[in-house]
């Protein structure tokens, strides 16, 4: 989790002016951004950690994808705002975000590791289309010929297929699309925000025949509206067809504060579920058994569709650079087969 929060300092405070940059206005229907200036852009995660990462970079804080159950939702409390619809609708645009980029990358302490983006709020998020901060970092890193990854549960990374193919040229490149369900119900009542789930499919196999190797996520399989052996398998197999080069099914985790605002709009949208969700999750991560059991019903897809398809540029002559060292996944981050 990053904490770069109290390092902001709004634009426009005194000597503190980004002329270049148009007073935060509300683009959206009810959705404000308030630009900031960070002073540092590449977060460390803590060692500690349970994340295959080290590095991370987020140019926006909260997210307009509204997703019901979002970990990164208690971020907002840092700020002085709320984790309802605070998050949803005042989203912190860190405008500096690539100038920064280019001056950490260019530190003599900064030896290229690998970085992760998307890993907190959406980096294609709707403003990403005005800012386009995410491009510029793309461009960024690709300069430096620095490694990174993309998670998004949007198609707008679409729109930097020829970034992302120039820059998988220079360096290792991994991006992925979370998909949790092919549910339409599902998904409009959790994921309000989000492009539909076919629509992320399509995104995948546009992805991979660009020569920019996809993963799929399918996370979070939620308790009691996606997690049916059927439900399960017919979303596997469908991200395989996609041709996802692996698929990982991440059931919901509900920490501190996300774990109330959760229950909280459960409790109206669908009751009948309430007293469950309060028998699986007296901690933050649901029960082993409940783990497995998903884990277990998407590997035997994948095992019973063979390999999932590989990027095609993989068996090009001299593909692309290995991947770098990371930290081990734990187990509901490894990636299956």
């Amino acid at each position: 989790m990053e904490t770069d929060g109290l390092r902001w300092r709004l634009t426009g405070a005194p000597g503190e002016l980004f002329p270049d940059v148009a007073p935060p206005r509300r683009e959206l229907r009810e959705v404000e951004y308030l630009h900031v200036r960070a002073r540092r852009i590449i977060n460390r995660v803590p060692e500690a950690s349970r994340l295959p990462f080290r590095y991370t970079i987020n140019a926006y804080r909260g997210c307009t994808h509204a997703c019901t159950y979002c970990f990164a939702r208690p971020t907002h409390e840092y700020l002085g705002m709320g984790i309802g619809e605070d998050f949803e609708r005042r989203i912190v645009v860190k405008v500096n975000a690539a100038e920064r980029l280019r001056a950490e990358l260019a530190a003599p302490s900064w030896s290229g590791e690998t970085i992760a983006m998307g890993t907190n709020t959406d980096p294609y998020q709707q403003c990403e289309g005005r800012y386009r901060l995410t491009r510029r970092i793309i461009e960024t890193l690709s300069a430096a010929r620095n490694p990174f990854s993309i998670l998004t549960k949007s198609t707008m990374i679409l729109r930097d297929t020829d970034l992302l193919a120039a820059a998988a040229e220079r360096t290792w490149v991994h991006t992925a699309l979370s998909i949790g369900t092919l549910d339409d119900d599902v998904w409009r009542l959790t994921e309000p925000g989000t492009p539909p789930p076919r629509r992320r499919l399509d995104a995948v196999a546009r992805l991979n025949e660009a020569g920019i190797g996809c993963d799929v996520l399918m996370a979070p399989v939620l308790p009691g509206f996606s997690d049916s052996p059927e439900q399960l398998r017919a979303t596997a197999a469908a991200c395989l067809d996609a041709g996802a080069r692996s698929v990982t099914p991440i059931v919901l985790h509900l920490r501190r504060g996300v774990r109330d605002h959760y229950l909280g709009w459960l409790a109206e949208a669908r009751p009948d579920l309430l007293d469950r969700y309060e028998e699986l999750y007296p901690r933050a991560y649901a029960p082993g058994d409940v783990q497995r059991r998903v884990a277990e019903t998407v590997r035997a897809v994948v095992e019973e569709r063979g390999p999932a398809r590989r990027n095609p540029r993989a068996a090009r002559e001299g593909g692309p650079p290995s991947p770098p060292p990371v930290a081990e996944a734990p187990p509901q981050l490894r990636l299956l087969p």
